[in-house]
């Protein structure tokens, strides 16, 4: 092998090896790091305590972890839900062609690119019953009307739904949308020549055929899902008491506040494995090869 043939091989791999290495220690060892500590006796500090299974029998035990889970099953199931189907309908919406796309489509983008936090302090104010819509309904003369859902323990948890589904449903448009314009056009020519309605003709045809983009939008709003932290916090704080209390919010509160860091540490691996159970198949799906594909 040349000299010159050496170093363009070799140049790309001393070029990435800085960045491969803190990624190995910043990211998968400090999730190691977790998992020693979710078994040890740690409180405030970390200790090489070994206690084994303990923290997490400990975990499954309180109130607290079991009422966060309850919260992320409605929140999950009601953010991916809704976002799923307002994120299709949009699509199919503009994939119409419609006048004034261009300024409708970076419209529904723009909450994307605000963060968490700025939505949910900009909630916060729309929804507080002293300066948000009550007080804006009230002041047109509507007296009666109210909307206290954020200082409603049964309510509060959907208004994290509703800033989330704010903030995520556009970007899952420009998904199915990117979709929708890469079905080949002589298909739908065929289907209608055939007969179909236009019901028919996304019942059938469009929607089967945006099967991976069901799957992708699932697992990018899944995991926004399970680590949502910064929203809550910002929205809510957790409350009114608890009810809006997610596995993240646990796991920061147990860590750093209650000073109880071998079980934030349980709790912050029972996640780890919960997005691993939704992002690993989904990888393996897309990285195994297909019938045909080895040469």
């Amino acid at each position: 092998m040349t000299s010159a043939a050496w170093w363009r091989d070799t140049l790309p791999r001393l070029v990435l090896s800085p960045s491969f290495v803190l990624v190995l220690i910043f990211v998968y060892g400090f999730m190691a790091y977790s998992g020693w500590l979710s078994m040890t006796d740690s409180k405030m500090l970390p200790s090489n305590g070994f206690v084994g299974w303990e923290n997490y029998e400990r975990l499954f035990r309180l109130r607290h972890w079991n009422t966060a889970i309850n919260n992320l099953a409605i929140f999950g199931t009601l953010y991916i839900g809704i976002c799923t189907l307002l994120g299709l309908v949009l699509a199919i919406f503009l994939d119409q062609k419609i006048r004034g796309e261009g300024l409708i489509r970076p419209l529904m983008l723009y909450p994307m690119a605000l963060s968490f936090i700025v939505t949910g302090t900009a909630w916060k104010w729309f929804l507080d019953p002293g300066i948000g819509i009550e007080q804006i309904v009230q002041s047109w003369g509507f007296t009666e009307f109210e909307f206290r859902w954020i200082k409603d323990r049964d309510m509060a948890i959907y208004t994290v739904v509703i800033a989330a589904v704010w903030q995520s449903s556009g970007f899952v448009m420009a998904m199915f949308l990117a979709g929708l314009r890469g079905i080949d056009g002589e298909i739908l020519k065929a289907a209608q020549i055939d007969g179909a309605s236009n019901i028919k003709l996304y019942r059938r045809v469009v929607i089967p055929m945006l099967r991976p983009i069901f799957l992708s939008a699932f697992v990018v709003l899944a995991h926004m899902a399970i680590k949502s932290y910064d929203l809550v916090i910002a929205l809510t704080n957790g409350g009114p008491g608890r009810a809006t209390e997610l596995p993240a919010t646990f796991m920061y509160s147990y860590t750093f506040t209650r000073n109880q860091m071998g079980v934030g540490a349980a709790s912050a691996v029972i996640m780890l494995m919960t997005i691993a159970a939704v992002i690993v198949p989904y990888l393996y799906s897309e990285l195994r090869s297909k019938p045909g594909e080895r040469g």
